[in-house]
């Protein structure tokens, strides 16, 4: 038991040094489902599949409505953005 709780105590001591690296919020990358919808919009349109891309704003704007991006992604397909308005 009492090597039980030396171990337990050895791995306690050490925890900080394991968690020492200061955080940067510069580099957290924001990976919320409307950040990634609005990416895969943007790219079906890069890659001239608009279809896609229109489906994908009105995923967007259907499943996440409070996402930063679901204005954006409104006022997209109030212009025909995505499949030059078809």
């Amino acid at each position: 038991m009492m090597g039980r709780a030396l171990a337990l105590a050895g791995v306690v001591a050490i925890a900080p040094l394991q968690c020492g690296k200061p955080y940067d919020p510069a580099l957290q990358k924001d990976e919320t489902p409307g950040d990634a919808l609005w990416q895969l919009a943007r790219r079906f349109h890069d890659s001239h599949d608009e279809a896609a891309s229109r489906r994908t704003l009105q995923f967007l704007v259907e499943q996440y409505p409070a996402s930063r991006w679901a204005t954006a992604a409104r006022d997209e397909l109030a212009r025909g953005g995505g499949d030059g308005g078809a």
